[in-house]
């Protein structure tokens, strides 16, 4: 980065416009007075979860005591006083929230419901960052990202988002040009090669917009490689002469894209890299994990010359958010565009607590929800009928004579015991089987099959966004880097809040990194399994300084200054994320490609008496409408009991 005189201020002397000199002698680092100061600042509103900054999602003290519970350790509990309730639900996410909705609105608004979730926040998958600066609000999705393909969703779920007050076409007409505005000030997509994978820094400006050609002429890449990277994108070659259509796809279908590469169309190595992060935003692995049937059906180069047909429409039917790795391009994106607000989806984790508990988030609609602030100190007031109740780690759920489930759960070191006619499990499915004892062997088996997806989604706040315009960018792609997506947030305005339109205003960096573990001959499972590892190993200070090192080698020619341009910093990181959808690479194509009850997460999300389950786990999909489908499915078991 160029030399430049350093601000007589940092980003490290403010926050929210107030000083942290007090602070001086402190044994924290500089974000972590940051993230203090942040919840300090929100102080006149009692503990708010929102505007904490540092590292979160899965926070420290959220899942200590389910990794205590997972290594045998039990509790002797008390009851904890409430009386007998009609449904208790185990998880705050979507689908938990969800699940609480529809049991009200088929038993009734005097149904009594206590939801537990082991977080400080509510909303599961689906929280948001709030950074304040200069008197203003800036919002970024802590994790659930966007309500994708909504026009495509089922009855219930559509439904759903109607009565919460969610409006698809009052939404498009107030954001008409949220997927242009960078573009029509000149901003483009761009491509960071890293010296440590390609041998240079480089960023592409427009990468994904030129001609294959002339975009790959600008890389790093050794002429070899360039050369392979145009014949792969422009070649028409039947790479399997002689195949039928039926026999060219089961071939893709057990193959990786990386070994289609190398030992089918024969390319420099260099070029997989290139498609390291291609499916980071849904599969959380690589090219030697994904087989090279899913490249095909979503458009990516080297197959046209193939002898193969494209998938029968019907196999894409009632997939939640369709189905990731294989959903064609044209379809997926056919109807609505996705829909995304400032805060992701915990807009509509915040609506259903607006319809669920009262007096905690006031307003009517979707515009006012966006700025209202929640007060937490009413989510678990005795004379609600609806409940919630953070930082509550449930231990066990057993049936207790034919009529009734005592729930037991954890908080503040203390457990507690809960009774209820029934209880509908929201949470991931991996920790069902420690929770229910009582649940058959084959099921718990199912139940644990499925390693979900580890993945970090952060927020930056930037005290301008000039650096960008300068380098001409929006948002950057980074195959081999730590952090693989980068981009400036949407441009998206709703009520009171006001996206930031000019480039000397502040404004929210969203960043993502995807832990896989390429290299190691590690299937979709395992690769997970080893990314969760060193998530829960890496600190916040490694998140920073990789954030910082990154932003600093790509935008060097400019402006940039790291140290005087953040201005906050959140990291959510989440060990348990996605959740696994079926891979025909090392699976039967059958999990993958129907809905047959044979999948584990049909197995394991069988109702077992008064004990349901309902996530998105159980769709074997991440997707927003299948935590809501599952949902619905778990309250209407509930009717059979």
């Amino acid at each position: 980065m160029k030399s430049k005189a350093k601000p007589s201020i940092t980003r490290r002397d403010f926050l929210n416009g107030v000083a942290l000199g007090v602070a001086a002698g402190s044994s924290l680092s500089p974000l972590e007075l940051l993230a203090r100061n942040g919840e300090q600042a929100e102080s006149s509103k009692g503990f708010y979860p929102p505007a904490l900054q540092g590292l979160r999602g899965s926070h420290a003290g959220s899942f200590e005591i389910g990794h205590a519970m997972r290594d045998g350790q039990s509790w002797t509990s008390s009851d904890a006083g409430d009386g007998k309730y009609d449904l208790v639900v185990v998880g705050g996410g979507i689908s938990g929230l969800a699940a609480a909705y529809f049991y009200r609105k088929q038993n009734g608004p005097q149904s009594r419901i206590l939801i537990l979730d082991n977080h400080d926040d509510f909303g599961g998958h689906a929280k948001r960052n709030e950074f304040r600066y200069g008197g203003r609000m800036f919002l970024v999705n802590g994790g659930t990202l966007n309500i994708e393909a909504p026009s495509q969703y089922s009855t219930i779920a559509a439904g759903l988002l109607w009565e919460l007050g969610i409006d698809r076409t009052r939404y498009f007409e107030k954001n008409r040009d949220m997927f242009s505005f960078y573009r029509d000030k000149g901003l483009r997509g761009s491509r960071f090669f890293d010296r440590e994978s390609f041998g240079q820094d480089k960023l592409v400006v427009g990468f994904d917009d030129l001609p294959i050609a002339e975009a790959i002429d600008q890389s790093p890449l050794s002429e070899e490689a360039k050369r392979d990277v145009v014949r792969l994108y422009e070649s028409s070659k039947n790479y399997f002469p002689g195949l039928t259509a039926e026999e060219t796809r089961e071939k893709l279908t057990k193959m990786s894209h990386e070994e289609y590469l190398l030992d089918v169309v024969k390319v420099h190595p260099d070029v997989v890299k290139l498609f390291q992060s291609s499916f980071h935003g849904s599969l959380v692995v690589g090219p030697d994990a994904i087989p090279a049937i899913y490249f095909r059906d979503t458009g990516f180069p080297g197959f046209s010359g193939l002898n193969i047909d494209d998938l029968p429409p019907e196999l894409l039917i009632n997939e939640p958010g369709g189905a990731h790795g294989r959903e064609n391009k044209d379809r997926a994106n056919s109807g609505d565009p996705s829909i995304y607000f400032p805060d992701g989806n915990a807009t509509i984790t915040r609506l259903l607590i607006r319809a669920l508990v009262p007096n905690v988030i006031g307003g009517k609609d979707m515009e006012d929800i966006v700025t209202a602030v929640a007060d937490y100190s009413r989510l678990d007031l005795p004379e609600n009928n609806v409940r919630v109740r953070l930082n509550s780690m449930v231990v066990n759920v057993q049936h207790q004579r034919d009529d009734q489930v005592i729930t037991q759960y954890v908080t503040d070191g203390r457990a507690y015991s809960v009774r209820s006619d029934a209880v509908i499990m929201a949470c991931w499915h991996p920790l069902i089987p420690h929770i229910c004892p009582e649940l058959p062997a084959q099921q718990k088996q199912a139940l644990s099959y499925g390693n979900k997806a580890p993945l970090v989604y952060g927020g930056a706040l930037l005290r301008n966004w000039r650096p960008f315009v300068e380098a001409g960018i929006s948002s950057m792609t980074a195959p081999t880097s730590y952090y693989s997506r980068i981009g400036l947030q949407a441009s998206v305005s709703m009520g009171d809040y006001q996206a930031p339109r000019n480039p000397d205003e502040p404004i929210v960096l969203r960043f993502s990194a995807y832990f896989d573990a390429p290299g190691r001959g590690l299937n979709r499972r395992e690769q997970h399994l080893a990314g969760r590892r060193e998530m829960l190993t890496t600190s916040f200070d490694t998140f920073e300084d990789k954030l910082r090192d990154q932003l600093t080698r790509a935008l060097g020619s400019v402006s940039f200054d790291d140290e005087s341009d953040i201005v906050g910093l959140t990291v959510n990181r989440w060990p348990h994320g996605y959740s696994y959808s079926y891979n025909p690479l090392d699976e039967p194509a059958e999990w993958a490609y129907t809905s047959t009850d044979e999948r584990p997460c049909i197995v394991g999300s069988r109702p077992a008496g008064r004990i349901t389950i309902a996530n998105s786990d159980a769709a074997a999909s991440p997707h927003t409408d299948a935590a809501i489908n599952e949902a619905y499915r778990a309250v209407n078991e509930l009717l059979l009991v």
